[in-house]
C-alpha cells in the first residue's frame, strides 16, 4: 500500500489528522467495521448466512476460497492500516513544531506501534506467519519480494511493537484511542495466545486491578444497550459518526429494521441464548421480529442512525477470561482470586450462578461456552477454537488446514512469495 504524499506529515497538525486517519482504517468496514470480526463469527459455528451474498455463505460452511471478497478485504485493509502506522513510525520524529510537543509525539508514536501491533496479531491468527512490512511504501519497488515470515516470527514483531507502544502510551484512559490498559490488555491476550501463563495473568490484572477506570457494567446489555458508549466495559472500542459508519447492523438487522440480515444467529445459538441457566440476561443479544417472519436476528448492533454503533476489540470479560485460564493453567483453579472465581464474576454479571467446574479440564470446557454465549457476535470464538485446537472437534471440520484463511487469489498473482508453495496448505 502506497502512501500519497499528499497527506505528508509536516506539522502539529498533519500529524494529528495522520494518527486519525489511522484509527478510521483501524475501523473501516474491510477491517473491525465489519469484515474482520465477520470472518471470526462465520466461521464459528453460531451464526447462519440468511441473505444474498454468496461470500459469506462459503464462509458459514468452511468452503472459503481464495477469491472470497471478505476474505481479501480483511486482508488488504490490515495491509493498509500498516502502512498509515510504518509512516507515521517512520515521519513524527523528525517533525519540528512547538506545537507537537514530545508528549504529543509519544502518544501518536504509541499508538501506530499499538495498531500495528493489533494488525500483525489479526493476520497471525487468521493467516499465519505473513510478511513482515515495517518502512513505509514510496515506490511501487519499496518493500518487494519480502518473503513471509513464520508464524513465531510474526508474533515476535507484536511483542516487540507492544512493548514499544508501552513506553510510550498515556496513562490517562481514553477508550476509542491507546492508553497504558490498552496495552497492557492486548499483551494478556498475547500471552495467552503463547501459552505463557504467568504474563497473561499478570497483564490481566493490572487492568482488572484499576476499578476505578475498568469493570464489567451490570447487567450484561449495559455496555451497548440504550445507546450506551465508552462504558467501564470497554478497554477499546472504535467509534463512528454519521459520517463515518460501520457495516455492522446493515449485515445483522432485518428489512424491517433498514439491514438486509444477511447472516443471523442460528437454531442452536438462539437457544442457548434463551436458555436462562446458559445465556442469562446475554438473551439481549437477539430479538426476534414479529409475525408472520418471527425472524430471529443479532441486536449488538442497532443504532439508528445505521452504522454508528462502536466495534468492539476488547472488553473487560476478556481480561477475566483470561485471566481465568491462565490460573487454571497455573493450577489456581478454586477459591478466592483462582480460575473459577474469575469465571464466575462474568456469569454473575451476566446473572448466572456460580460455576462448579473444578478441574482444569472442567474450567476450560466452561471458559469455552461462556466465551460462545458472552462473543457471540464478536471477532472472538472461532479465533479461541483455533488457539485452543478445538475447532476440529468442535465444529466437525474435516482438516486442520481450515485453521487459517486462504491468502487472498489476488496477492498470489502479483506477489511471487505468496503464491505457490508459499500459500497457506489445501487452498
Amino acid at each position: 500500500m502506497q502512501v500519497d504524499q499528499d497527506q505528508a506529515i509536516i506539522n502539529a497538525g498533519t500529524a494529528a489528522t495522520a494518527v486519525n486517519g489511522l484509527f478510521n482504517l483501524l475501523a473501516a468496514n474491510s477491517y473491525y467495521g465489519s469484515n474482520f470480526p465477520a470472518l471470526s463469527y462465520l466461521s464459528a459455528g453460531d451464526i447462519q448466512w440468511s441473505g444474498s451474498q454468496s461470500d459469506p455463505n462459503e464462509i458459514t460452511k468452511h468452503l472459503t476460497s481464495a477469491t472470497n471478497g471478505y476474505v481479501q478485504s480483511a486482508w488488504t485493509a490490515i495491509y493498509k492500516t500498516i502502512s498509515q502506522a510504518n509512516y507515521i513510525i517512520d515521519k513524527v520524529p523528525a517533525v519540528s513544531d512547538p506545537l507537537l510537543t514530545s508528549t504529543l509525539k509519544n502518544q501518536y508514536l504509541g499508538e501506530a506501534y499499538f495498531v500495528r501491533a493489533l494488525a500483525y496479531f489479526d493476520l497471525a491468527r487468521g493467516w499465519g506467519g505473513v510478511q513482515l512490512i515495517l518502512k513505509p511504501t514510496y515506490t511501487s519497488s519499496d518493500n518487494s519480494d519480502i518473503p513471509r515470515s513464520s508464524l513465531a516470527d510474526t508474533y515476535a514483531q507484536v511483542l516487540k511493537d507492544l512493548n514499544a507502544a508501552e513506553t510510550l502510551v498515556p496513562a490517562a484512559v481514553n477508550r476509542n484511542r491507546v492508553s497504558l490498559r490498552t496495552v497492557q490488555a492486548l499483551k494478556a491476550r498475547f500471552y495467552l495466545y503463547q501459552k505463557n501463563w504467568a504474563l497473561a495473568e499478570q497483564f490481566a490484572t493490572s487492568v482488572i486491578n484499576d476499578n476505578a477506570n475498568y469493570s464489567l457494567v451490570a447487567p450484561y446489555s449495559a455496555f451497548f444497550a440504550n445507546n450506551a458508549a465508552a462504558t467501564p466495559e470497554s478497554v477499546l472500542e472504535l467509534a463512528y459518526t454519521i459520517s463515518n459508519t460501520n457495516g455492522h447492523s446493515n449485515w445483522w438487522l432485518p428489512p424491517v429494521l433498514g439491514g438486509r440480515r444477511e447472516w443471523s444467529p442460528n437454531d442452536a445459538l438462539v437457544a442457548l441464548l434463551n436458555n436462562p441457566a446458559i445465556g442469562g440476561n446475554r438473551n439481549t443479544l437477539i430479538a426476534q421480529t414479529a409475525p408472520p417472519g418471527n425472524l430471529w436476528y443479532g441486536r449488538l448492533y442497532y443504532r439508528n442512525p445505521l452504522g454508528t454503533d462502536p466495534a468492539y476489540v476488547i472488553r473487560m470479560a476478556e481480561l477475566y477470561f483470561i485471566r481465568s485460564e491462565a490460573r487454571a493453567q497455573q493450577g489456581n483453579l478454586i477459591g478466592a482470586n483462582s480460575a473459577q472465581s474469575d469465571l464466575n464474576a462474568v456469569r454473575s454479571r451476566a446473572g448466572l450462578g456460580a460455576a462448579t467446574a473444578a478441574t482444569l479440564s472442567d474450567i476450560l470446557l466452561a471458559l469455552e461456552k461462556e466465551r460462545q454465549v458472552e462473543f457471540a457476535f464478536e471477532a472472538d470464538r472461532w479465533f479461541n477454537l483455533v488457539r485452543t485446537d478445538r475447532a476440529q472437534t468442535v465444529l466437525a471440520l474435516p482438516d486442520k488446514h481450515l485453521y487459517l484463511f486462504p491468502i487472498p487469489y489476488n496477492e498470489t498473482l502479483v506477489d511471487p512469495q505468496l503464491a505457490g508453495a508459499n500459500r497457506n496448505p489445501g487452498y
